[in-house]
């Protein structure tokens, strides 16, 4: 039995390379375009802004809300970095 090029539907059935996450290369999914890097990048904006968010509510000022964003965005990354570190 011969295997195929890698691309495509097979004659036997199973699905090609292109579609089988364990037998393709990781070139397509490099940097921020993997989902993986985008989710953690929303998260840190997601805690980041939830911050900025609140003292603006708040009645805060400008710069005020610029430093609760900023304190929010490094509170961000500290949780990314220590659930990535527990679940590793």
């Amino acid at each position: 039995m011969s295997r195929s090029s890698g691309r495509g539907p097979r004659r036997d059935g199973r699905r090609g390379s292109d579609r089988d996450p364990d037998e393709r290369g990781h070139a397509e999914s490099n940097g921020l375009t993997s989902p993986s890097a985008r989710l953690k990048v929303v998260f840190v904006l997601l805690v980041g802004l939830s911050g900025g968010m609140m003292a603006l509510q708040g009645g805060a000022s400008l710069a005020v809300v610029g430093l609760a964003s900023t304190v929010g965005i490094v509170a961000g990354s500290a949780l990314l970095w220590y659930m990535l570190w527990i679940l590793a």
